[in-house]
């Protein structure tokens, strides 16, 4: 398999991306396919800005605190699992020392 890298756009080409979808009156699909990116990008790019817009912060900080709870998410879960085994070890051993 060949191996693709990310493509990596600007904070600026994603508000201008976000812009036109709010001022040209074309449905989000057809920007995007004129842009040359995915329409899901294009609407997670609009979702993002709208928190920017409300929450007044950056696009950088929403980003990376959406990143941190991913992160989070996937070390809980982890950890759960260590828990339920060690769990499941103890039980075990307390049968066996019995």
């Amino acid at each position: 398999m060949p191996k693709t890298t990310r493509r990596q756009f600007t904070d600026a080409f994603k508000s201008e991306a976000v812009r036109l979808t709010r001022e040209s009156g074309r449905p989000v699909a057809q920007v995007a396919r004129e842009l040359g990116i995915s329409d899901n990008v294009l609407y997670r790019w609009r979702s993002e800005q709208q928190q920017v817009d409300s929450q007044g912060r950056t696009r950088q900080a929403v980003r990376a605190e959406q990143d941190e709870l991913t992160r989070l998410k996937r070390e809980n879960e982890t950890l759960r699992k260590e828990r339920d085994f060690l769990k499941r070890a103890a039980a075990f051993f307390a049968r066996e020392s019995q």
